[in-house]
C-alpha cells in the first residue's frame, strides 16, 4: 500500500523536506506540500520535479486555523503530517491530527506568539489525546532538537553506563555576505537569542542573562569559535528522559558583527514583540524587521562555509570516567548543490524526513507524544549516514570537556 504524506510549511526547511521525501518516494508515496502561500509550494514542487523526476502535489492552508488543517488532511488522506511551519502553529496542527487520527511530527517545540516562551508542556499534555486517537506524535525531529537527542541516546546505549553531563554545541560558520541576516526564521531566531539563558545543574534550572556566559570551542573542520550559553528545548526533554543527569548546557556560536547589529536593533526597539502604533496602524516591531531582512530560504546560493553540531557527553563506563564528542559537519554549498538550500535548513530538514520515514516504516512507532531520545537510536544514526549527514565520534582526554573563559 502506498503511503500518503502531508508536509506543512514551504520555507527553507520545507524545501529540504520536500526534496528528501521525494528522494525516498518508495517510503513517502504520494506527497503534498502546503503552506499559507501556495506559490511557494508550486516553486518547490517545480524544482523537485526537475531534479528528482518525482511529482508532488501542492495546496494552500492557514495552519493557524484547525479546521483548515483538518479539511486538508482529509482531502489528502494523509497518513502522516510533517509540520515544518512556525512553532506557533504546533498545537493547532497537533489538534487537527487528533481529530483526523493522523500521525504527527515537528522540528521545534511550541512557542507562544505573545510571550516568546517555548517549552514542551502544552505538547506533552496532548499525550492522552494522541493515545486515545491511536496515533503517534514525534516532537523535535530536527537537528537540535532532534539529532542531538539521538546522539545522547546513542552515547548512553554504546558508550556509558551513566551519563553525568551533556554539552550541546551548535556552530554555523557559514558566511552569506550580508551585513546582518538570520539563517532561519528571523522572528524565531531573534526571540531565541534575546531570551534569558538557562541550564540544568544539580536538580534545578539556573538562569542567566542573554549571552552572559561565553566560552571558546575548537570545532573540527571549522576552528575555534566564540560560543554562548542559551536555553534550548532539547535540554528540557533530556533532563526528563536521561536518568541520573547532573548537568546539561547548550551553546551556540555568534560572530561579533551579528551581536553588534542585534544590540543596535534592540536599542532602537526593532526586536520588540509587543504592538505599537505607527501612523494609526498597529504593528509589531519584530514583524517589521522580519519583513526587511533577507528570506533565509534565499541564502542558499551565497552561503559559504560549514556547520558543526554535536554533543560532548561525560559519564561513567565500567566504573571509570569517560568523555566523548559526537558531531556532524556539513558544507553549505554541498547542501545547495543537492537540494537548493543552505546548511541550516538542510540539517533540520533531513532529520525531519528520517523521523517520518522511521514512523511510516513502524521502526519507530508508539502511540502517544514522544521525544527523539525515547527510541532506539541505531536506525536513525544509520539513516543519517545514508541521507547526507554522516557523523563522527571521538574520545576526549579531559574529564571536564568544556572550560568557561
Amino acid at each position: 500500500m502506498s503511503h500518503k504524506t502531508l508536509i506543512i510549511g514551504a520555507g527553507g526547511v520545507g524545501n529540504v523536506v520536500a526534496f528528501k521525501c521525494a528522494m525516498n518516494a518508495d517510503t513517502f508515496g504520494e506527497i503534498t506540500l502546503a503552506s499559507r502561500t501556495k506559490s511557494k509550494c508550486d516553486a518547490i514542487a517545480e524544482n523537485v520535479k526537475a531534479r528528482t523526476g518525482v511529482t508532488i502535489k501542492t495546496d494552500q492552508v492557514n495552519a493557524d486555523h484547525k479546521e483548515e488543517v483538518i479539511d486538508l488532511i482529509r482531502k489528502t488522506d494523509a497518513e502522516i503530517v510533517i509540520n515544518v511551519a512556525l512553532p506557533y502553529q504546533d498545537l493547532t496542527i497537533m489538534d487537527a491530527c487528533v481529530a483526523t487520527g493522523t500521525d504527527y511530527l515537528d522540528t521545534a517545540n511550541y512557542e507562544h506568539p505573545d510571550t516568546a516562551k517555548f517549552e514542551y508542556k502544552e505538547q506533552w499534555a496532548r499525550d492522552d489525546a494522541f493515545r486515545k486517537a491511536g496515533i503517534m506524535g514525534l516532537l523535535g525531529s530536527g537537528f537540535d532538537p532532534g539529532v542531538t537527542n539521538v546522539f545522547v541516546a546513542y552515547a548512553l546505549k554504546h558508550y556509558f553506563d551513566q551519563i553525568k553531563t551533556i554539552d550541546i554545541l551548535d556552530c554555523n560558520a557559514g558566511d552569506h555576505g550580508y551585513p546582518f541576516a538570520t539563517n532561519f526564521n528571523p522572528e524565531i531566531n531573534i526571540r531565541e537569542v534575546n531570551s534569558k539563558g538557562r541550564y540544568w545543574e544539580k536538580g534545578e534550572w539556573k538562569e542567566t542573562e542573554p549571552m552572559e556566559i561565553k566560552m571558546v570551542w575548537d570545532y573540527p573542520e571549522v576552528g575555534p569559535k566564540d560560543s554562548y550559553l542559551l536555553y534550548h528545548e532539547e535540554e528540557e526533554s533530556l533532563v526528563k528522559n536521561i536518568p541520573g543527569l547532573e548537568r546539561i548546557r547548550f551553546w551556540m556560536t555568534f560572530g561579533e558583527s551579528y551581536l553588534t547589529h542585534l544590540k543596535v536593533l534592540d536599542n532602537v526597539g526593532l526586536t520588540r514583540i509587543d504592538p505599537i502604533e505607527v501612523d494609526g496602524c498597529e504593528v509589531i516591531p519584530l514583524h517589521v524587521l522580519k519583513a526587511l531582512l533577507p528570506d533565509p530560504a534565499s541564502l542558499g546560493p551565497r552561503t559559504k562555509g560549514k556547520t558543526n553540531i554535536g554533543v560532548v557527553v561525560h559519564g561513567i563506563k565500567d566504573s571509570k570516567e569517560k568523555t566523548i564528542y559526537i558531531y556532524q559537519v556539513k558544507d553549505h554549498q554541498d547542501c545547495y548543490a543537492e537540494v537548493l538550500s543552505q546548511g541550516v535548513s538542510y540539517t533540520t530538514g533531513v532529520p525531519a524526513m528520517i523521523g517520518a520515514k522511521l514512523m511510516l516504516q513502524k521502526v519507530w512507532y508508539e502511540e502517544g507524544v514522544h521525544n527523539m531520545e525515547e527510541f532506539d537510536p541505531d536506525p536513525f544514526m544509520e539513516e543519517l549516514n545514508r541521507q547526507g549527514l554522516p557523523w563522527n565520534v571521538i574520545d576526549l582526554e579531559s574529564p571536564e570537556a568544556l572550560k568557561i573563559d
